[in-house]
Order: structure tokens, then sequence, then C-alpha cells
């Protein structure tokens, strides 16, 4: 039904819906608590306000999935910075590990390569909600323009996809801001956190880069994407553990630089 309004309005019904009713939930509590430990030094009122910011980001984020396809296939929606980082590796189709966060509208990031002519795979988590879960996968479906890019759920089968995909000389794009409880411990915001590290791995054995993918909503239904310098995990004196808390160092810069934006409701300390 809410398909028949404008992009701009089912985005800002879905940032009121949840900034009104997301600060009811438990998970609410936990958003607040992850944020004081970030902002362990800011007044409370200050928190507060972060945190229903957040809300508001994810509701707009989650009711865009109706209009995936739409954001994603207007050039306006989306402005870009950081092409000259990734000019090479899109002109000659080198493959790559792409990495952003739950930031602004993540969902864009997938259907905006593809329409680079990217050939990419992207891992996503499973909805319990089996009916949720097979709308969601259908709107990110939908904004892609090309046959060879995909969604695979977490588990067995995306790590088997993901190392088949890189053997093809395509590419991967990962959230990887979440905390994986079969992860190596690895500081973030001064705490050890469980921590994903199997693209470091993959990137290390077939000597892929890895690019910062970096998203910021903007306003007016307008998001920016930067990609910044790719990197490799080649030198064999680094772990991969010490690369990962150099991405985490990273990532910490665009989650303090844009704070309202982040996904605050997981429970990434705990």
């Amino acid at each position: 039904m809410l398909n028949i309004f404008p992009i701009s309005f089912v985005s800002k019904f879905g940032g009121i819906l949840f900034m009104t009713f997301g600060q009811l939930t438990n998970s609410h509590k936990t958003a607040i608590q992850n944020c004081t430990h970030v902002f362990q030094n800011m007044e409370n009122k200050k928190i507060k306000k972060i945190v229903l910011k957040s809300w508001e980001n994810l509701g707009r984020t989650i009711f865009e999935l109706i209009k995936l396809k739409k954001i994603t296939a207007n050039k306006n929606n989306i402005n870009i910075s950081g092409l000259q980082n990734i000019d090479k590796i899109i002109k000659n189709k080198i493959p790559a590990i792409y990495f952003g966060i739950h930031q602004s509208n993540w969902e864009i990031c997938v259907p905006l390569l593809d329409k680079m002519d990217v050939k990419v795979g992207a891992i996503y988590r499973h909805i319990n909600n089996a009916f949720v879960d097979q709308f969601v996968l259908n709107q990110r479906n939908l904004a892609l323009t090309t046959n060879f890019s995909f969604y695979t759920p977490k588990g067995k089968k995306s790590a088997k996809d993901v190392i088949e995909n890189v053997k093809k000389n395509n590419s991967v794009f990962l959230l990887i801001d979440q905390k994986d409880s079969a992860g190596e411990e690895i500081i973030f915001f001064n705490k050890p956190i469980k921590t994903q590290t199997g693209f470091l791995k993959i990137a290390r054995k077939y000597k892929i880069p890895i690019v910062p993918m970096e998203n910021k909503r903007l306003g007016n239904g307008k998001f920016l994407i930067n990609f910044h310098k790719p990197f490799y995990n080649n030198e064999v004196k680094i772990s991969d553990k010490d690369m990962m808390l150099k991405i985490h160092k990273i990532i910490e810069k665009w989650i303090l630089e844009n704070p309202q934006q982040w996904l605050w409701q997981h429970n990434r300390f705990n």
C-alpha cells in the first residue's frame, strides 16, 4: 500500500514510526547502553537525542526497502566520492572486498556496486520471520540490474558462495560492525568484542584489495557513498587480528563523525 506514495513520504513515515515506538522496546535500553559506552563523558540528554535519531534512521532504512529499486535507479539520489580510489579496480574488473557498516541506509550499497558493473555477492543475516525475510530478499533482488550479483544468508552456504565468487574474479560486500559469536576478540571502542575475520583470510589468500565504503544520509532523500583508498592484507608480519584492529579504527571514526545514523540497537558490546 505504501508503494503508491513518494519515497520522501514513505521514508519519513518509517522514521517517525520507529522514533515513536522504538524507545518503548528493550532494544532502546541496549542502544542507550551502547551509546553511553562510546560517549562516556556525554550528557544523558545528548545520548538520548543520538539514539532517537538512530531510531529515525533505522525506520527510514527499513521503510525505504519498499522503494529501494527506485532509490538506487535514480543517480541523483546517491552522490559518490572517492571514485579515483577504485578507478583501476572497476576498469580492470579486479575482484575486491568492499566493507561498510550499519549506517545511513546500508541497503543501497550492493545495488550501487551492481550498477557500477561490479559483480558482487553480499552476505545478509536471516530474519526469523519467514514472510519478512522473503519480502526483504525480494526487495533487495529487485534493486539489482544484473544476473551476476547476489545475496546469500549467513552460514556455511554463504562462506562457500563467497569463496566461489572470489574464485570467479568477482567481488564481495560485507557489513562488518556486528558481533560474531564465532569470531576473535578484537578491541572496538576500547572493549574486546567477538569479531568476524574470515574475510581477511580470503583477502590474504587470494591477494585481493579491501575497500572501505563509507555511507552517509544527507537528507532530502539523498545519500553519499565515499570509497576510501583500498589496502591489502598481505603483510606477513601483520596478523588478521592486527588488520581487523586497523579496520575497527576506520569504522570507529565513521561512527563518531555521524553517530545519529549508526545502528546502536544491536547488542554489540555485551
